[in-house]
């Protein structure tokens, strides 16, 4: 703030009178400030806010979560139970008065449920229905009763029927969506949402279970409706703000539940239909699900929970929308939206008030700034004529001051500088001459300082440029690629600066390909003489005739890890080795992804992230270490590259990119490995044009023959 200042107040000081430069950037302090405390202060609630609300939304779907776990883990459970009494032999689906009789003793111990029954292939219907304040309905039917008469029965309390309640026709077992449900799933599964009217307006959700006999054929189908008015009630007594809601809808946009309490359903002449939730009698449920269509087009799309925001009539609204799916194919959302002036207006209120004391703050502050500064400017004027008077050549000048301690101070300083100030124009020429020798003597020391940098940076220099060379000369050479039967082979590597850190070889012994390709972290000496040291290790493990990939690694990351800590380092490298062996590659640790390109111009990509682990990173990686194989035939094309390739950036910052990299070799792989490799680097180089090369660039390109 002081620096942002001292312009302004310097500009305005060569105008106005030291009284009022000292006011303006006080008072300018105090506005900023003011203004900075008012606007953390609103971002603060803001975030406040955003965070209640979103531990609102959690808190209140995990709640929702829980109950609909609880609450339809319920009909399954009474399916499987009967079921198991079924195969033990407790019931039979032949005798439809014990099953009726067991039904209504069985629904009476589950209020929850609205309907538990069983339909057979036999077809015949048998279940028991709650009514709500008296005892169960009974229900029968079969296929062979006349006009497929679905009958209804009142019932004692014994369970017995006494009363013939409703008789509807033309009742099909077989084609009722509960029952393709279960025999189309072969397995427990929830059925289809429906209005049910009789005995009274109900939205019901069946689980179903089909059974089989010991033939695996199927026998019959055992199901339980549950009623979804009482996830209602539940959903009623959460408090979600003042006037927030929550409510449950299908993919399709239909309503399961909600916390406005209104039924899900549309009742017009005694028929009920299922209500879609952008027709919701709430404006607020309308808004939410009107702006989930806008945003993604398709429920479906909605596959993890989202904590959004929008606005109804100039107001925010925090929305939150959770998927719900369960082992049985439920797939539904749970949405909970609440207005932020929910959470807002006391914050607002104490806002007003802070600006009031702000500005109150302010005014006393300006005043008490006034009079402070005349009780400051008093004893400086007095200062000011005399430090003219000495500008006019008056040097004997003593300045009195009454004040502060400070203001004393200053005085005596200013009474101080004056005598120096006369000593020193009497002596400046001898103080001159001093300060040319001391300025001579600085320079040539200097001097020397530059030619002993000078002679340091040729020793570097000698140095990186002959470790640049080793480098160089351990690379494979053209002659030994040559001499490789059934591979053509061709490999690339320029560094970015004098020493890289990339490193390849190719070596074959006993009819066995070893290729390793490897990035060290960083670039310069440390990394030159690390990729030295990996090259050697490679090549040792590789003389002796080490082939398990566990070992090789493990042993060679031991060798770097131990030489590493030696060094006081803190380089690693991504390693992977290839070996081949008639038409057979294995592939084993952490690098780039390795590209097979197949002579039909199939493209694979082998991740090598769960093959191993970087190298000299740890003193131990056996775990880590798996194994690849991958059977090349005539013609196929094996790429290996570091990420200078991949990452290479052209004057936009625009990288060239792993999928180039394979478009150019399919749409070349008729070519030598030489050639397809060329074409690489000149497409690269075209790519990256003017732009400094930031990384190692290495290439290894084999193909099948």
């Amino acid at each position: 703030m002081i620096e942002f200042l001292s312009p302004v107040v310097t500009k305005i000081s060569r105008k106005v009178p030291l009284r009022t430069t000292l006011v303006i950037p006080f008072v300018l302090q105090i506005v900023a400030a003011v203004g900075l405390v008012g606007y953390l202060s609103l971002r603060s609630a803001e975030k406040a806010v955003n965070d209640l609300a979103s531990q609102l939304h959690a808190e209140v779907t995990n709640r929702v979560e829980e109950r609909l776990r609880n609450y339809l883990a319920v009909p399954h459970a009474i399916n499987h139970a009967n079921a198991d009494a079924l195969t033990l032999g407790q019931l039979s689906l032949n005798d439809f008065s014990e099953l009726e009789l067991h039904f209504w003793q069985q629904i009476q111990r589950h209020p929850e449920t609205s309907y538990i029954y069983v339909g057979t292939e036999e077809e015949i219907f048998s279940g028991a229905e709650q009514v709500p304040g008296k005892l169960p309905n009974v229900a029968y039917w079969t296929g062979e009763s006349p006009n497929g008469e679905f009958e209804t029965y009142a019932t004692d309390k014994k369970g017995s029927r006494t009363k013939l309640l409703s008789v509807v026709p033309g009742y099909d077992l077989v084609n009722r969506p509960w029952y393709q449900a279960a025999k189309d799933a072969e397995k427990p599964v929830w059925g289809e949402i429906y209005v049910w009217a009789a005995p009274y307006p109900n939205l019901a959700l069946p689980a179903v279970r089909p059974v089989y006999n010991s033939e695996a054929e199927l026998e019959g189908v055992f199901a339980v409706d549950l009623s979804l008015l009482a996830i209602a009630d539940f959903l009623s007594t959460l408090e979600i703000g003042k006037t927030g809601k929550i409510f449950i809808m299908e993919r399709n946009g239909l309503l399961i539940s909600s916390s406005t309490g209104n039924p899900p359903f549309l009742s017009e002449n005694n028929q009920q239909q299922r209500l879609p939730a952008s027709e919701s009698k709430s404006s607020l449920i309308q808004a939410t699900v009107e702006f989930l269509e806008q945003k993604f087009q398709d429920f479906q799309h909605i596959d993890t929970p989202q904590q959004l925001s929008f606005r109804l009539d100039g107001s925010r609204q925090l929305l939150q929308v959770t998927p719900y799916q369960d082992e049985f194919g439920l797939d539904w959302l749970i949405v909970v939206v609440v207005p932020e002036s929910d959470f807002m207006a006391e914050i607002n209120q104490n806002t007003r008030i802070t600006i009031l004391l702000c500005v109150v703050a302010l005014i006393v502050a300006v005043g008490i700034g006034i009079i402070t500064a005349r009780w400051i400017t008093q004893p400086i004027h007095r200062v000011s004529q005399a430090s003219e008077k000495i500008a006019n050549g008056e040097l004997e000048q003593h300045v009195e001051a009454k004040g502060s301690i400070e203001l004393e101070k200053l005085a005596a300083s200013f009474n101080q500088m004056a005598g120096q100030l006369k000593e020193l124009i009497e002596n400046l020429e001898d103080k001159v001459k001093s300060r040319t020798a001391q300025l001579a003597q600085a320079n040539q020391e200097i001097t020397i300082l530059y030619k002993r940098l000078k002679a340091e940076n040729v020793r570097l220099s000698a140095e990186l440029d002959l470790l640049r060379q080793m480098q160089h000369l351990i690379l494979p050479k053209p002659a030994e690629l040559k001499a490789i039967k059934k591979l053509d082979i061709a490999g690339y590597m320029e560094p970015a600066e004098e020493v890289g850190g990339d490193y390849y070889d190719v070596l074959h012994t006993d009819g066995v390909v070893t290729i390793g390709i490897g990035d060290v972290t960083g670039h310069g000496l440390e990394s030159g003489i690390l990729m030295v040291m990996t090259q050697t290790a490679v090549r040792t493990l590789q003389e002796i005739r080490e082939t398990d990939p566990v070992k090789f690694l493990n042993t060679l990351n031991r060798t770097i890890y131990q030489n590493i800590q030696r060094m006081n380092s803190d380089k690693n490298l991504t390693l992977v080795i290839l070996n081949y062996f008639d038409g057979k590659l294995s592939i084993s640790g952490q690098h780039e992804e390795t590209i097979i390109v197949r002579s039909h111009g199939e493209i694979e990509r082998i991740d090598t992230i769960d093959l191993g682990f970087p190298i000299g990173l740890e003193a131990e990686i056996a775990a880590f270490i798996a194994q690849e194989n991958i059977q090349l035939n005539l013609g196929d094309i094996v790429v290996l590259y570091t990420d200078g390739i991949t990452e290479a950036e052209d004057v936009s910052g625009v990288h060239y990119g792993l999928e180039r990299l394979c478009e150019v070799i399919q749409l070349n792989r008729h070519y030598s490995a030489e050639e397809i490799k060329q074409v690489v680097i000149d497409d690269l180089r075209k790519h990256i044009g003017s732009q400094k090369m930031f990384d190692d660039l290495t290439l290894v390109i084999l193909k099948q023959q």
